[in-house]
């Protein structure tokens, strides 16, 4: 399966969107560890939205979507009715 995902950070109060072909537990591991690049900023991400595709491309379809929104009030209510 490939993921489309948003993490966020309560330190920073920011989303973070993206897919990955791999589990989402190493995924997020890797964006904790040590590395340059946006989420090195914050040590606290979380998992806070999913969806499950089965091609890479369509998951890179649904990031761009979404981030095209540049909404955080559309991206919160997703992530709201996803956790209902």
């Amino acid at each position: 399966m490939i993921f489309f995902y948003i993490l966020y950070s309560k330190s920073l109060n920011q989303y973070y969107i993206g897919h990955t072909a791999e589990g989402l537990e190493e995924r997020l591991r890797k964006h904790l560890s040590n590395h340059c690049g946006f989420t090195s900023k914050a040590k606290d991400w979380i998992v806070v939205y999913f969806e499950e595709f089965e091609s890479k491309s369509l998951a890179y379809k649904r990031e761009l979507e979404v981030k095209k929104w540049k909404s955080r009030i559309r991206i919160e209510k997703m992530i709201n009715g996803f956790s209902n």
